[in-house]
């Protein structure tokens, strides 16, 4: 466990509480500003779930067979008695690291986890928050190969030209 913490109490009752849970590389610190190394993505937040703020940053090229690193940071734990954070991975994609890993209260807690890919597409880590009794899912796409670039839209209509001079694509209604 790679845990640090402006204060030492919260991080000795951390380990204190967490007994049966696999931690995985895990920083933790007081909330404020941070500098992330790599661009985050935010997830979005349901009215109706956890409340707990997910970000993530996943490898830009990820190859077949090679752990890409995929590093997510859990932030707005407000529940007295924390939160938990859960891992899974779809089938095809390996996961090592954590399994679970408890969420101090008034901290931003940022875990790497590795995912190895067995073959091209789009699999996903998911991501299960807990805090208030409430749970919510994100799920984090890990894009191998060109089968997975972004998808291309295709349009249902076709190409025509105003008097004007501007180009408009004429759908049909449905």
């Amino acid at each position: 466990m790679n845990l640090s913490s402006k204060s030492g109490a919260a991080a000795l009752a951390l380990a204190l509480m967490a007994p049966a849970v696999a931690f995985a590389d895990a920083q933790t610190k007081a909330e404020g500003p941070s500098a992330a190394p790599r661009a985050m993505a935010r997830a979005v937040k349901k009215p109706n779930g956890s409340g707990v703020d997910v970000q993530y940053s996943v490898d830009d090229s990820v190859r077949i067979g090679q752990a890409a690193t995929v590093v997510i940071q859990f932030g707005a734990i407000s529940d007295p008695a924390g939160g938990s954070a859960r891992f899974t991975a779809d089938p095809g994609l390996t996961l090592a690291g954590a399994d679970e890993i408890r969420l101090p209260t008034g901290q931003t807690t940022t875990v790497t986890l590795r995912a190895t890919p067995g073959s091209d597409g789009i699999a996903y880590v998911n991501v299960f928050t807990t805090q208030n009794g409430l749970t919510s899912a994100t799920s984090i796409p890990v894009r191998v190969g060109a089968a997975a670039a972004s998808p291309k839209l295709r349009s249902a209509g076709e190409l025509q030209k105003l008097p004007a001079g501007d180009a408009v694509i004429s759908m049909p209604a449905r």
